[in-house]
This record gives structure tokens, C-alpha cells and sequence, in this order.
């Protein structure tokens, strides 16, 4: 197995402070958006968002949900290992607010489209945008696109994209990771 780094911990830092400025460019006060993570690992980038929104621009009132997509997914029954579903804590109404999903790495597009689907029981959102660390731009099956990027990658099949997060794995970076 090879490995290589794709993003040090400087340059996560520094992707993060950009992308927190994009959102309040376009969401101004957050008065009428909500951020929501994508279960398990969209969750992490969604609180670090969350922190720098608070911390650096005095953004106190921001909405923060977590949405598990686990029984959503168009593959969920296709394989023999049982499913362990994460925690759904959306505890505002998301009826007529512009949504921002988050995600850490976007594949395929399926776990979005999983997303979109499972967001509707929580009420109709006037719009959803979707945020990611890394896009993955030639690996999608679905039609999605991210309005906010951190990285594109062009990583072969093969290969596994890696996002690690300082509260879990010490560190902050993206590896990529390839089997010789």
C-alpha cells in the first residue's frame, strides 16, 4: 500500500478559512440558512466550519444539524454485513431555509442524492447547496456538483481519498491512498 499527502495540516487551515469566507459572502448573517453535516464524516468539517464561522466572524446564531443517510442509500440492502446507523440531530425546522449539506469527500454523488432524499422529512428547504473538502470530479455516477469546494482530485477507482482531523487522528490532512 502506498500513501502520499495530498493537504498538510497548514494548507487544510487554510482551505477551511476560505470556504467559511464563501459561505458568509453568500449566507450573510445565517438567518435564514442552516449548515448540515453528512454523517459520520461530513459531521467533522461541519463543526470545524462551524467553530470558524462563530470564533473569526461572530456568527453566534448558526444552525447546525447532523444527517445519517445509512437507510436512504440506493445500496444499503446489497450487502451481508449489517448496517450501523449514526444519529440524525436536526432540532430546527429546515421549511423554507437555504440548506448547506457538508460532506468531507464527494465520490460518486450517491450519498448526496441520499441526502436530498432524507432532508425532505425534515421539512422542504427553499434551497440546498453542497459544500466539500475534496471533490473527486471524475469519479461521479450521479449528476452532482459541489457550490463549494476545498480541492479537486483526480484520484483513479483505486484509489481512497483520506480526510483526518486533528480531534481524531491527531493531525489535520488529506492522504491518498493507492494498492500497489
Amino acid at each position: 500500500m502506498n500513501q502520499r499527502t495530498l493537504l498538510s495540516a497548514q494548507e487544510v487551515n487554510v482551505i477551511l478559512h476560505r470556504l467559511a469566507c464563501q459561505l458568509v459572502e453568500n449566507h450573510d448573517d445565517f438567518s435564514n440558512s442552516v449548515l448540515i453535516g453528512l454523517q459520520p464524516r461530513g459531521v467533522q468539517l461541519a463543526e470545524r466550519l462551524h467553530e470558524i464561522l462563530h470564533q473569526e466572524y461572530n456568527l453566534k446564531n448558526i444552525k447546525l444539524g447532523k444527517l445519517d443517510i445509512t437507510f436512504f442509500r440506493d445500496d444499503f440492502r446489497r450487502t451481508e454485513k449489517s448496517l450501523k446507523a449514526n444519529s440524525t440531530e436536526i432540532d430546527f425546522l429546515v421549511e423554507g431555509k437555504r440548506v448547506v449539506f457538508i460532506d468531507d469527500v464527494l465520490y460518486t454523488g450517491r450519498s448526496i442524492r441520499s441526502a436530498l432524499t432524507a432532508i425532505q422529512s425534515f421539512g422542504r428547504p427553499a434551497e440546498i447547496e453542497l459544500l466539500c473538502l475534496i471533490d473527486r470530479r471524475f469519479s461521479r455516477h450521479l449528476p452532482i456538483q459541489p457550490d463549494y469546494c476545498g480541492r479537486q482530485v483526480d484520484a483513479i477507482n483505486k484509489e481512497k481519498v483520506v480526510v483526518n482531523w486533528e480531534k481524531n487522528n491527531g493531525e489535520d490532512s488529506v492522504i491518498i491512498i493507492s494498492e500497489l
